[in-house]
């Protein structure tokens, strides 16, 4: 399943008052994100610190999501990021998710879960991951 958002962000004179998305992770497999118009803006969270992504024209970010997270039983974390707005300019991004269909259960792989490293994630079927990602509130890291 694959899905696509278009995000606008007004420039604001006190962009330190106002969030343009709040902190989340995404839920997906992975997350491909395209700035259009070459405004900065995302920052990642690291250690607690919240650092800014310098961009480069004419390139895409590529973002792990939670579902990987999971498949991957931790091996590849997903991040948690957020988006500002700009004092002067307004900003778009174009953002396309990955995941796997609704009647698809999504847990850690067998083969990457041991007694050394044992399951970090309960499987769940895709669809009510999602019902579950969209009854809380997006405020950090989904699962």
């Amino acid at each position: 399943m694959q899905s696509m958002r278009m995000n606008y962000y007004h420039p604001y004179p006190k962009p330190e008052l106002v969030v343009g998305l709040k902190p989340h992770s995404n839920a997906s497999r992975i997350s491909i994100l395209k700035q259009v118009n070459g405004v900065d803006g995302l920052q990642i969270r690291k250690d607690g610190v919240w650092f800014p992504v310098k961009l480069q024209l004419e390139s895409f970010i590529v973002n792990v999501g939670d579902v990987l997270d999971i498949l991957s039983n931790g091996a590849f974390n997903s991040l948690e990021h957020r988006a500002t707005v700009n004092a002067e300019n307004s900003k778009m991004s174009l953002a396309m998710f990955f995941n796997p269909k609704f009647e698809a259960y999504v847990g850690p792989s067998p083969s990457l879960v041991s007694e050394e490293n044992p399951s970090k994630f309960r499987r769940i079927l895709m669809e009510d991951y999602v019902k579950e990602l969209f009854s809380g509130k997006l405020d950090g890291k989904t699962f």
